[in-house]
């Protein structure tokens, strides 16, 4: 026998939406976290759609296309979204500049509170604490559930990087504040940079889940704001049209 999923159970509450060039590992990331697994992926066509449940929510994530020749899709899936995560490789720099030149503008689309995360993913490629097998730590620089996960600079480490970094955390950083100055948002209304810029890897799961869990978390008020004004406007108010007259009932046709 076959069971009816209720439509709550089905419909998504918002929206999250990974934007990057491609081969920067946004597939990848969004495999880690959903399969908990590693796998080699080829490139998204177009887009890809995942339903996560979050407690008693439904947070639908996007997976789009990096390929020059999707690039129009990515302000259609932005649209209404209520969390974007701009990816780049933490081995190619170009991969940083693409998110402003060609990304950013997408997200034009999406919802006016929209929140930003800036990730740099390989980190296993050049970071020892992310060279680790399925490693979730805290942060040795930030408070626990902050997501930078990088060793202070100037500490010694016996690690041997197996490509070259060439974006450093204080790029991520300026582009996050680049950013909430092209959305035109009070930096201190914002989440701080440092809570914001991740480095992740898709290949050892460093820093995947609290990625993703950290945006959860904090797009939790728009959903709960969702439900009250989509739970408000089904509710209609009879003293708000006033007494029914037998005019009005004669008027009426069936």
């Amino acid at each position: 026998m076959r069971r009816t999923i209720p439509e709550r159970a089905r419909r998504p509450d918002v929206k999250l939406v990974i934007l990057g060039d491609m081969n920067v590992g946004k597939t990848s990331l969004l495999h880690r976290y959903m399969d908990k697994k590693f796998n080699n992926t080829i490139s998204t066509v177009g887009g890809a759609f995942y339903l996560k449940q979050w407690g008693p929510y439904n947070i639908s994530i996007w997976d789009t296309a990096g390929r020059e020749q999707f690039h129009g899709l990515g302000s259609m899936y932005c649209r209404g979204a209520t969390a974007v995560i701009l990816t780049y490789d933490v081995t190619n720099r170009q991969s940083l500049a693409e998110l402003e030149e060609r990304f950013l503008s997408l997200t034009d689309t999406a919802n006016h509170d929209c929140i930003y995360a800036v990730v740099g993913n390989k980190a296993d490629l050049t970071d020892p604490l992310a060279d680790r097998e399925n490693y979730e730590g805290v942060c040795p620089v930030h408070k626990p559930n902050y997501a930078c996960q990088l060793i202070p600079s100037g500490s010694p480490t016996l690690f041997s990087p197996g490509a070259e970094r060439e974006v450093q955390k204080e790029d991520a950083v300026a582009l996050y504040q680049r950013i909430l100055r092209y959305k035109a948002v009070d930096e201190h209304l914002s989440p701080p940079a440092e809570r914001m810029c991740f480095e992740t890897s898709a290949k050892t799961g460093a820093n995947v889940d609290t990625l993703f869990e950290t945006l959860f978390d904090m797009v939790l008020p728009s959903i709960l704001r969702k439900r009250s004004e989509s739970k408000a406007s089904s509710t209609i108010d009879l003293e708000d049209y006033g007494p029914v007259t037998s005019k009005q009932i004669k008027g009426g046709c069936c």
